[in-house]
């Protein structure tokens, strides 16, 4: 009986760690999306992905999941350039990107 309910207890543990991983990486893709649109770059690939994972204090001390997402951008369409779209818990803490070339 305990047995299962430990099991039980791991797999909704799993599960929510999951949804809250796809809910951040919802929110840094609107992000960047949004951020792209901003600078007039396109985004490649419509796509952002996790490079790491860790825990980090927020400006109130308390411990949220820091999720540091890439992603690729182009601003004159033959070159590719890379992104980084750091999430603090349920918010965007920055995006940063290289420097690129723009034809003004």
């Amino acid at each position: 009986m305990l047995d299962d309910l430990i099991l039980i207890a791991l797999l909704l543990s799993a599960y929510l760690y999951w949804f809250n991983g796809q809910q951040a990486k919802e929110v840094a893709l609107r992000a960047v999306r949004a951020n792209c649109l901003d600078l007039d770059v396109q985004m490649l690939d419509e796509y952002v992905a996790l490079n790491s994972i860790r825990l980090k204090r927020d400006h109130a001390g308390k411990v949220r999941v820091r999720r540091v997402f890439l992603f690729e951008f182009s601003s004159t369409g033959n070159e590719r350039y890379n992104g980084v779209c750091i999430m603090l818990g349920r918010g965007v803490e920055s995006i940063q990107m290289e420097p690129y070339r723009f034809d003004g």
